[in-house]
Order: structure tokens, then sequence, then C-alpha cells
């Protein structure tokens, strides 16, 4: 069952390559709990198909990375990207894409969270395996607020100006 507007995120551990040192946070993948990190929070999740793929490296993930500041002017606590990939390819992408205090790089490497949503796709046929849809959501302490989905192979509604619109 998809998760719809209204539903509270389901709990699950979702990762994070950090860098340098951040508090209790190592250098290397952290794991996180969701229901912990959006405990009273309003937060931006983006999801893609997949790191360093055409769509989502040229415009999916740099949109929100342009956005950042204008979501946070609407009150938007975080913004997160997540993907159906490990935690050190979420990481290389993020620097690359220059995320750095702009967008969190959550990495869901074995699709449990994706699929816990319910915003799973099986692209094994194409040699991608289980992967996430596109999609954008509006999150508050946990309930969904906004949710938009692409149809397959379509960026039409999860894009930055779209959440923005609805922050």
């Amino acid at each position: 069952m998809t998760i719809n507007v209204g539903d509270s995120l389901p709990n699950g551990t979702l990762t994070e390559f950090f860098d340098t040192e951040a508090g209790a946070c190592a250098v290397g993948p952290n794991a996180f709990q969701v229901a912990d990190l959006v405990k009273g929070k309003k937060i931006a999740i983006f999801a893609v198909p997949g790191a360093f793929t055409p769509t989502c490296s040229a415009k999916h993930l740099p949109g929100y990375v342009a956005k950042a500041e204008a979501l946070r002017a609407k009150g938007v606590d975080e913004i997160w990207c997540v993907s159906v990939n490990d935690a050190f390819v979420m990481g290389a992408w993020g620097r690359d894409q220059k995320t750095a205090g702009k967008v969190r790089m959550m990495a869901d490497g074995g699709a449990v969270w994706t699929r816990a949503l319910g915003l799973d796709m099986d692209l094994t046929e194409r040699g991608m395996g289980v992967r996430s849809q596109r999609y954008s959501a509006l999150v508050e302490n946990g309930v969904v607020k906004t949710l938009n989905v692409e149809a397959a192979g379509k960026f039409e509604v999860s894009d930055a100006d779209t959440l923005l619109s609805q922050a």
C-alpha cells in the first residue's frame, strides 16, 4: 500500500555519509532512525530512482540545491534526497552536486524504507534492481502533508518549485 497525505511516515533506517566528524557522527556512513529525525520538524523529502542518473543529476537534485534557502524561508527545517543507493554513492553524489549544508543525501541501500512507503519500483529488467519512484513530499512532525508522485518516466510534479509552492 502506498503512503498517502495524512499518513505518518513509517519508521526505518536511512544512512548518510559524513566526510568529517560532526557531533556524534563519525566519518563514513551513519545510520539514522526516520522517526527520530522527523520529530518536531518540517522536512522536504524528494526521492530519485538513482544517484548520478541523467534527470536526477541534471534537474531534480540541482533544483533542490538551488531552492534550499527559499524552502527554509517557508519553514522547512531540512531537505532530504532519498535514493536506493548506498551511503558511499550518495556521499559522492552529494560532493559532486555541492549539497553540503543544503540537502541531506539519505541512502536506503536495501530499499527497505522505500518499500515501507509503497513507493518502490522494479527496474531489474533495465539492470537497476529495485529502486524508488520519483516523488516529493512535505512532512511535518512525521505526517505527510503533501505528496507528489511522478508517473513512470516523468519529471513534472516532484520538482523543487512545485514543493516550494506547497510549503
